[in-house]
């Protein structure tokens, strides 16, 4: 089996990834980005001297649109796949209108096809939902996937045992190498709407139980530092949970503000340590993780907030 990390150049280079996935003559995508990607994923597929017929499994870790908005594009090209998904993430594969909707209302129509394109619906007998622990052979290799909640409730991770490696789509953490000049620089996404700290820190424990030495994140590609990634994700996520405990007695209308300021703090301590305090193309490159991780824990905050009223 090999593995073959592709850029899909996602806002910037080295953002995002899909991985292609090779064992004797089939292959598989893990992750699909958006529908702009598909010709990458498809030349990636054509350098490695495969068509698209030989695409068996398309696979979304979960069904964010940077992850899985090309996966109904991508089936169009490849008569043989079926795409893999987690139960509550394959009925929006099927039909993407919510995903669309909140999509298009966040960014502007605009904005959104400049990002996006246009997300395709998957035909419902091309999807297959697999629960926890489920299999799938690739060639005369298996693939096995594990619930991993945290950053989102319908997301899955998928252990490729033969290469000794789990693709973690966004449980593991987000490592961009444009970070990592002055050694390791990894965080937790804690973007809506599922931020659950407990869960998540329990998926990286999952993670590290299946014992693999390497991991495939989305953002992005390989690492090895399996336990220094696991650090500073349970810090980055601690921290979060307290600024979530410690906005208990605020106003709603206080949220965003504290927030904004909690997870701020949070990162600047990040980048004094890490040396790059002073580094502009850093700052810039963390700008919309950061708005998007206070973002998600403020809805974590009213989303319990409504549960128990």
């Amino acid at each position: 089996m090999s593995v073959h990390t592709i850029d899909c150049e996602y806002m910037v280079p080295e953002v995002a990834a899909a991985y292609l996935v090779v064992d004797r003559g089939e292959a598989a995508f893990v992750e699909t980005n958006t529908t702009h990607a598909v010709p990458r994923l498809l030349a990636a597929l054509e350098a490695q001297g495969l068509s698209p017929a030989d695409v068996r499994w398309i696979v979304v870790t979960h069904i964010h649109l940077d992850h899985a908005g090309g996966a109904g594009a991508l089936l169009q090209h490849c008569p043989n796949a079926t795409l893999l998904a987690h139960p509550r993430a394959a009925p929006h594969a099927i039909d993407p209108a919510r995903i669309v909707a909140g999509a298009t209302a966040v960014y502007g129509e605009a904005r959104f096809r400049e990002l996006y394109g246009a997300i395709v619906p998957a035909p419902a007998d091309r999807v297959r939902a697999l629960e926890d622990g489920a299999t799938v052979e690739l060639g005369g290799q298996t693939l096995r996937f594990l619930h991993t909640r945290g950053h989102a409730n319908h997301h899955f991770c998928v252990l490729a045992e033969a290469e000794d490696g789990v693709f973690t789509g966004d449980s593991f953490g987000i490592v961009y190498p444009a970070l990592q000049r002055n050694g390791l620089f990894a965080f937790a996404s804690t973007s809506p709407t599922d931020f659950d700290g407990p869960a998540a820190l329990a998926s990286i424990d999952r993670i590290l139980a299946t014992g693999v030495r390497r991991a495939w994140p989305t953002h992005f590609g390989e690492q090895t530092d399996l336990a220094g990634i696991a650090a500073q994700m349970r810090d980055g996520l601690e921290q979060s949970m307290r600024l979530v405990e410690g906005a208990e007695g605020l106003d709603d209308a206080e949220l965003d503000a504290f927030f904004a300021a909690g997870v701020g703090a949070m990162f600047e301590a990040r980048l004094e340590r890490a040396g790059l305090a002073s580094d502009p193309m850093a700052r810039a490159l963390l700008a919309l993780d950061i708005d998007l991780n206070a973002q998600g824990l403020a809805f974590a905050v009213r989303k319990a907030r409504f549960k128990r009223s």
